[in-house]
């Protein structure tokens, strides 16, 4: 088994060879992942671009940004955007938002949102509700191409729509009714029941990242727990098992990236409002 502080040695993106009867993975733990506490909104970043300390800190192929996030009564936060695509997705509670285009609107719990950002844009976020924090996941796709057309795209995929499978949120042809995204990349959210079992098939030049949102689950002789995530490359498939009631998000990637492709986001460039 590989977890991320064996690859201290390899440039992003490079794994080490199979070992027998093993897979290949890069596990990211909950307590290894950027904390960041500004005036009561509590983040927790994946991947960190200013840690030097593994060499998943500016991302997993085109995955630039995995980002779990509490926003208190109220609070907001602003930050800038330049070539990404950005799905939001609402776990819990309303979010006020404001896209790059100037429209806005209200996402509600089980709601995904897709925002595409040009440079120089600003994205913008409060918390609708009075009392009750919003729980909130954003993913960061590198851009597939510069000069992305600005704009946004929403879909509710509700509890039971997402039970006992991967029910797609995000592809390239948004197709099943997912969010459209210009990258070669889909996103799966899934709930599952204790013993359920599910299974994402891997082409050749594939590869995966798995988020535990609640629970636990097994994939080979690994346990990942609330908040872990891991990266899959050089399999077939990645088998995920449910040890209790959980909930997971999978990102389906194609491997090759543009190296050259700078990073856009700044973890450290976000406006607060109480």
């Amino acid at each position: 088994m590989v977890d991320s502080r064996d690859l201290e040695a390899f440039p992003v993106g490079v794994f080490l060879e199979r070992e027998p009867g093993s897979l290949v993975i890069s596990v990211r733990r909950a307590q290894e992942r950027r904390r960041q506490l500004l005036r009561r909104q509590e983040a927790w970043l994946t991947f960190d671009p200013h840690d030097e300390a593994t060499t998943i800190s500016e991302g997993f192929g085109p995955l630039q940004v995995l980002k779990e996030g509490r926003l208190p009564p109220l609070a907001a936060a602003r930050w800038p955007v330049q070539d990404a695509e950005i799905i939001t997705y609402v776990r819990a509670g309303f979010l006020l938002y404001e896209d790059p285009t100037g429209g806005s609107g209200v996402l509600r719990a089980g709601e995904f949102q897709r925002t595409t950002g040009s440079r120089g844009a600003r994205l913008s976020e409060r918390n609708a509700s009075t009392s009750h924090a919003a729980h909130v996941f954003q993913i960061w796709l590198r851009p597939s191409a510069p000069g992305l057309v600005p704009g946004d795209m929403l879909r509710r995929f509700t509890k039971a729509e997402r039970h006992g499978k991967l029910r797609m949120v995000a592809s390239p042809d948004g197709r099943d009714d997912a969010l459209r995204v210009s990258q070669d990349a889909f996103l799966y959210s899934a709930i599952l029941d204790r013993g359920q079992h599910v299974i994402q098939e891997l082409p050749k030049g594939r590869c995966a990242w798995v988020r535990v949102v609640e629970g636990n689950v097994r994939i080979g002789d690994e346990t990942l727990g609330v908040g872990d995530g891991a990266g899959f490359t050089d399999e077939r498939s990645v088998s995920i098992t449910a040890m209790d009631e959980c909930e997971i998000l999978l990102l389906d990637l194609a491997v090759a990236i543009d190296e050259d492709e700078p990073s856009y986001y700044d973890p450290d460039g976000v406006t607060l409002q109480a």
